[in-house]
C-alpha cells in the first residue's frame, strides 16, 4: 500500500463534522480489497467488516476534520468565519483556504496589518472577530455563490519531509484510518478467527456521535479507538507530550486495563516499540464514547504522535503509522474464542 498516495487523496476530501460525504466515499473504496463488506451508515461512518466465528472487534479512527465555515458575508465582499470544531485563531492569518461555496472559491484569510493597530492592539494576537476571507469578488457574486454555513477548509498541499516526515492537514485523524486499511490489508496474510469491524468515525471533532451510533450498532466485545497525540516539540511541556518516534497508549479510567495489557504483550512479543500517557478522566476520543454503548464495551486508546495537532501543517512519523498497522493486525490474529477469560479477575 503507498501510504503517502493515501494520504495525500484522503486528506484532500472535503470532511467537516457532520459534512462527511465526501471522505467516507473515498474511504470506503479504499476498504473493499481487503474486506467482505463495507457500507456507509446514516450518520456518514464508513463501516468495513472481515467476517469471522470469533470476537467481535470494533476498530475505530475518525474521519472528520475542524474547519471554519460561513456566518457573514461584509459589504465588501468579504467573508466572515465561524469555528467548526477547534480551529485557534492565531494559526489563520495569511492562510490559503477553499470556500465551499455553489462553487469551490480560493479565498485567503486577511486581517489589519501590525501598520494599521494601535500601539495596544499590538500587543495581542489575532482573535476570530479580527479575521476574514478575501475571495476577490464583489459583495453581490459571493452572495451568488456563498451561502451561510458554508464549510471552509485549509487549502495547503502535503509534503514529505526527511526522516520519513509527514506534514500536511487533516492528519488528525485520517491518518489513523489510513493505520486501519494497512491492518485490513496485513490481515489478508495472517490467519484469524475474529470478526473484524473497521469504523472510519464521523462528528469526533464536535462529540463523538459517529463512534456511539456505530458501537450501538456493531455491538463488538470489545474495541480499540485510534487517534493522534500531541508530539513532543519546542517549549511543550513534558508531561503534556510524547515523542514523535513512536506509538503511545493510554493509562486511564476509560481504558479497560487488562485489555490494554493484552495490547502491551503483542507490542512486545512483536517488537512494537509503545510509550505511555495518562488520561485523568475522559481521553476526549472516540473511545470515551465506544466504551459506554449498550453494556460498556472494554476499550483502549492507540494513539499516533502528531506534531502541531489542528493546524494545517500536521506532521506524523510515516514508519509509526506502519507499525500501527502491523500492530493492529496481530493484535486481532491473536483474539480467540478465550480471549476474555482473564479479562475480569
Amino acid at each position: 500500500m503507498d501510504v503517502k498516495k493515501i494520504l495525500t487523496e484522503a486528506t484532500a476530501c472535503l470532511g467537516p463534522s457532520g459534512q462527511e460525504m465526501q471522505v467516507a466515499e473515498y474511504f470506503a473504496d479504499a476498504f473493499r480489497p481487503f474486506v467482505d463488506e463495507v457500507y456507509v451508515d446514516d450518520l456518514f461512518n464508513v463501516v468495513a467488516h472481515i467476517k469471522g466465528s470469533g470476537p467481535r472487534i470494533m476498530l475505530a479512527a475518525h474521519m472528520d476534520e475542524i474547519c471554519m465555515m460561513v456566518i457573514g458575508i461584509e459589504d465588501d465582499g468579504c467573508i466572515r468565519m465561524g469555528n467548526v470544531g477547534g480551529v485557534d485563531p492565531r494559526i489563520l492569518p495569511a492562510s490559503r483556504v477553499w470556500v465551499h461555496g455553489r462553487e469551490k472559491l480560493f479565498g485567503t484569510v486577511g486581517a489589519l496589518p501590525p501598520h494599521l493597530l494601535s500601539e495596544e492592539d499590538r500587543k495581542h494576537n489575532y482573535d476570530k472577530d479580527a479575521l476574514y476571507v478575501d475571495v476577490g469578488l464583489p459583495a453581490e457574486k459571493v452572495r451568488e455563490l456563498v451561502r451561510i454555513g458554508d464549510p471552509i477548509t485549509f487549502n495547503c498541499k502535503p509534503v514529505a519531509m526527511l526522516n520519513d516526515q509527514f506534514a500536511c492537514k487533516t492528519q488528525d485523524d485520517r491518518a489513523c484510518v489510513t493505520m486501519l486499511l494497512l491492518a485490513a490489508e496485513r490481515l489478508q496474510k495472517l490467519h484469524h478467527d475474529a470478526d473484524v469491524w473497521f469504523v472510519g468515525t464521523t462528528t469526533e471533532e464536535v462529540g463523538s456521535r459517529g463512534a456511539m451510533t456505530a458501537a450501538f450498532r456493531i455491538d463488538p466485545d470489545l474495541a480499540i479507538a485510534l487517534d493522534v497525540d500531541h508530539a513532543t516539540i519546542p517549549g511543550s511541556r513534558t508531561d503534556t507530550t510524547v515523542d514523535l518516534d513512536c506509538l503511545s497508549v493510554t493509562i486511564g479510567p476509560f481504558i479497560q486495563p487488562k485489555l490494554l495489557e493484552r495490547l502491551k504483550k503483542c507490542a512486545a512479543d512483536h517488537h512494537v516499540k509503545l510509550q505511555y500517557t495518562v488520561s485523568e478522566r475522559e481521553t476526549w476520543t472516540d473511545t470515551d464514547h465506544i466504551n459506554a454503548a449498550r453494556e460498556g464495551v472494554p476499550s483502549v486508546l492507540l494513539s499516533l504522535p502528531e506534531k502541531y495537532m489542528h493546524t494545517s501543517v500536521e506532521t506524523i512519523d510515516l514508519k509509526v503509522l506502519t507499525e500501527g498497522g502491523r500492530l493492529m493486525a496481530h493484535f486481532i490474529s491473536e483474539l480467540d474464542e478465550g480471549w476474555e477469560e482473564d479479562l475480569w479477575i
